[in-house]
């Protein structure tokens, strides 16, 4: 087990909370089951996944540097289990580290729009973690390991990163962007079987969805084809984004490449939860559009 107990402040996002509710509660099973003391924050605001700063960068700055002074204030690393949000608070810290050191006047802009609304300031004191990188860096791979009381022996997963983990900051100091190794990492930790295929890094065609739905589903059905071709039982995800194109619109892009799919796609809480032996109604697996019955089939449940 880690040394000390492992403490975050937690930011979950607003589609773990919403339309992907069940991100939320396996999340919450998995940390507590591992040990892991979240302190959700409840006065942050939605990050803006990426649109803020069509508008305004200093806007987008500005709102996720109230969302960070909030763990700043807590002295803990802010927590996500939501790709987007990791990569856009995450390039937010960096940049305003950076401004700390290179450009001051922009710090204090925006720290002067945080004091009007009489919120403590940016001080870039603090990391932004996604829950993938707490589990690989923070907790360990061999603690893990050692917490399995269900090893998911024989489930072939493959892994789909997204976008922001991989590429919206300068820095992934717990991967490599071009070529990931940590989700399938944990996957072998937990006794089950990575799946290599062309897919695991690129978009899920979501950002494209509201205006071009074609190209997204075809795009969604084009990876998910691929992981099947591949063997997989079902993908994993550490996006709740990816995840509704994925899964809550499968059925549509079923429609659109006009070929049946019916493969179940995971929250990275929701796989590493069966493996430490929570139930799969507490880890939300009921509440998936494509059923995740014939994964818990293969696990014996």
């Amino acid at each position: 087990m880690p040394a000390k107990t492992l403490q975050y402040a937690y930011f979950p996002g607003c589609v773990a909370q919403g339309a992907c509710r069940e991100l939320y509660l396996s999340t919450g099973a998995l940390t507590q089951a591992l040990g892991i003391e979240l302190i959700e924050l409840k006065k942050a605001a939605c990050c803006g996944s990426g649109t803020y700063k069509e508008d305004s960068q200093l806007l987008e700055d500005t709102v996720n540097a109230r969302n960070i002074a909030l763990a700043e204030s807590l002295n803990l690393p802010l927590l996500t289990h939501c790709s987007t949000c990791q990569g856009v608070i995450g390039a937010v810290d960096e940049r305003l580290k950076e401004a700390k050191v290179e450009n001051p006047h922009y710090l204090e802009q925006v720290n002067g729009y945080l004091e009007k609304e009489h919120c403590s300031p940016y001080q870039g004191t603090t990391e932004v973690k996604h829950l993938l990188w707490a589990l690989v860096g923070d907790y360990g791979l061999d603690n893990l390991r050692e917490k399995v009381t269900r090893k998911l022996t024989g489930l072939k997963c493959a892994a789909f990163y997204g976008c922001y983990l991989l590429r919206a900051q300068k820095s992934l100091p717990y991967d490599d962007p071009i070529n990931p190794k940590s989700m399938e990492q944990v996957f072998q930790a937990i006794g089950a079987e990575p799946v290599y295929y062309s897919g695991r890094t690129q978009c899920c065609g979501w950002p494209l969805s509201s205006y071009a739905a074609t190209q997204s589903f075809t795009m969604a059905g084009s990876h998910i084809q691929s992981a099947i071709d591949g063997g997989a039982d079902c993908l994993v995800t550490p996006c709740p984004l990816c995840h509704l194109n994925l899964d809550s619109r499968q059925p549509e892009v079923e429609k659109v490449i006009g070929k049946k799919l019916g493969l179940p796609v995971l929250h990275l809480p929701q796989l590493v939860g069966l493996s430490l032996g929570i139930e799969p109604r507490k880890l939300g697996l009921d509440r998936h559009v494509v059923s995740t019955k014939s994964v818990l089939k293969k696990l014996g449940y």
